[in-house]
């Protein structure tokens, strides 16, 4: 695939929920061209549920932003609990590239003894993140790719970790996704 200029992202977190809710999360997507921030983008997903990649799809879709995306990026590969994205499906809807991005390598034995004993679907959910393959150092973060090679997601990376470790859209996703819940921005992504 060719890529084109990657410089409009959005990138896309979370909101944080009780351990005991059931229904729906806030989910923020946070738009950059560039280092300017250009706009918000606001759904939901299920938690724990299997409908992440079709809602943020759905999101991008319907938002003025959509002929500009070059680049989703995500805060892990799971929303909500274990709503895990189908990057896969998420690429092929979207035609764009999609990065998930962490600030440390996740406890893969856990998540997948989780994924296959505690959850619904798990077992779908496990194949998505096991075809995506394990996490690759990108400078300070660890990152997994549909769409670009190893190279471009750390220039990506580098070009958008302007205040720290994470990329810009995503830190801005996270505090504008916290805020949304708490009335105010807190921590760190």
């Amino acid at each position: 695939m060719v890529l084109r200029n990657l410089s409009n992202v959005i990138g896309i977190d979370d909101a944080p929920f009780d351990r005991v809710h059931r229904g729906r999360v806030p989910v923020v997507g946070a738009v950059f061209a560039g280092p300017r921030f250009d706009g918000v983008l606001i759904g939901d997903v299920e938690k724990d549920g299997a409908d992440a990649a079709e809602r943020i799809g759905r999101m991008v879709e319907r938002s003025r932003f959509l002929e500009h995306v070059r680049l989703v990026m995500l805060q892990g590969i799971a929303l909500a609990g274990f709503n895990v994205v189908d990057v896969f499906a998420l690429h092929d809807r979207l035609k764009t590239p999609v990065l998930v991005v962490a600030r440390y390598t996740p406890d893969m034995a856990a998540i997948r003894e989780a994924l296959l004993t505690r959850i619904p679907g798990g077992r779908e959910k496990w194949d998505i993140i096991g075809r995506l393959g394990p996490m690759e150092s990108v400078g300070n973060v660890f990152v997994q790719r549909v769409g670009l090679s190893l190279e471009q997601a750390g220039r990506v990376v580098d070009q958008f970790a302007i205040h720290g470790n994470i990329p810009e859209p995503l830190r801005a996703a996270h505090m504008i996704a916290t805020a949304l819940v708490t009335g105010h921005s807190r921590g760190n992504p």
